[in-house]
């Protein structure tokens, strides 16, 4: 695998949280982050195109912003067309559309599958399932449901590059200034923000609470849904979410509550659900169905299988 996030790099044990196997097994494949001469090769929201370093010293006082050079893995020279993959994950946002399209593009030159949750996709699809709890699989799969003690949390962060990303913001502030009983935690949140911190594992901030805010920075289509709604559902909360309609096609109803909007109206439908933990209750089956879902068939190791799977047929 080869990524454009920077927080990967060369992370070989990416993903192995979600097998109940060592070294990243599941089924027929084995999920590595840097091997020399891989059988298949997946290029997750791999960027293309890449700035080239700044110049230092006096030379940055004469040189032009930094261009964009394309830069193709050497991999992609090793491994069949066939066998290579090129998922993207960032939703369609307005301010990274031509980005999306430029990647998609030069993906469709080397690799033989390439998708992301938007329409103009080469194959639009749902994003396979990731997730940010930090569990073992095993304990995941058990079933068993932690104690919960608080009536309603959510991990977001104080990101604002877009307007997506402003607007939760300013509903974040609509929901503390209002009488809503919520735990708020995450990185680079306000100074005005009541934040708990951020955490090192997602579980301690879902697992004791009944309810948890899953706000997708991306509402408009009918394929993008992210780790948000997975990492809720896995610690065994009911989430109240607010997305696109693709969770809806991929879990069972009544596992998560729809927010109406992100307004005053949407703080109303938060206060009386979050009164009292009756709704988690009377959904706690179906959040434990959906739970199998997410763990056993939209993993993406799952996807990666069965992918392996066909092509190798």
């Amino acid at each position: 695998m080869l990524s454009g996030y920077k927080n990967l790099g060369n992370t070989r044990d990416w993903l192995w949280k979600q097998t109940p196997h060592h070294f990243g097994v599941w089924k027929n494949i084995q999920m590595l982050a840097n091997v020399s001469e891989p059988d298949f090769l997946l290029l997750y929201q791999y960027n293309f195109h890449q700035r080239r370093a700044k110049p230092s010293g006096w030379r940055k006082f004469l040189s032009k912003p930094p261009r964009q050079e394309i830069k193709v893995p050497n991999l992609i020279q090793q491994v069949p067309q066939e066998n290579t993959i090129f998922l993207l994950r960032e939703p369609p946002l307005e301010e990274i559309v031509k980005i999306n399209q430029r990647n998609y593009q030069l993906a469709s030159q080397y690799c033989g599958y390439v998708s992301g949750p938007d329409e103009f996709a080469p194959t639009p699809d749902y994003m396979p399932a990731i997730w940010y709890v930090n569990l073992p699989f095993s304990e995941l799969d058990s079933g068993k449901i932690p104690e919960k003690l608080q009536p309603c949390s959510w991990i977001t962060s104080g990101i604002a590059r877009t307007q997506n990303h402003r607007k939760r913001l300013a509903f974040l502030k609509m929901l503390q200034d209002s009488e809503v009983s919520c735990d708020f935690y995450g990185r680079g949140l306000p100074d005005w923000c009541n934040s708990l911190g951020s955490l090192d594992n997602k579980w301690n901030g879902m697992s004791p609470y009944y309810y948890n805010l899953a706000i997708e920075n991306y509402a408009e289509n009918e394929l993008y849904v992210s780790e948000k709604l997975w990492d809720s559902l896995l610690s065994w909360c009911l989430p109240i979410y607010y997305g696109g309609s693709a969770a809806d096609k991929l879990l069972p109803p009544g596992s998560f509550l729809r927010l109406p909007s992100m307004d005053e109206k949407g703080i109303a439908y938060i206060k009386e659900v979050t009164a009292n933990p009756d709704a988690w209750h009377e959904a706690k089956d179906k959040i434990a169905e959906a739970r199998q879902i997410i763990l056993h068939e939209l993993n993406l190791l799952n996807w990666l299988a069965n992918f392996v799977e066909k092509v190798s047929s």
